[in-house]
């Protein structure tokens, strides 16, 4: 998890769980929970994975 804290839309997934007063553990573990769970939608809903570029705030 700590390289998928490369890509802009994990960095700012997690930044966002840090200001909301989880640890970095926490965070990385909603992250890598996040992540984990795309291989198993994209079959279940008969898509493509298409990644969404990271909300500014």
């Amino acid at each position: 998890m700590f390289a998928a804290l490369g890509d802009s839309a994990s960095r700012a997934h997690h930044d966002k769980k840090i200001s909301h007063s989880k640890h970095h553990t926490q965070a990385l573990l909603r992250l890598a929970r996040r992540r984990a769970d795309v291989p198993f939608a994209v079959p279940r809903d008969g898509t493509f994975y298409e990644p969404q570029p990271a909300k500014v705030a």
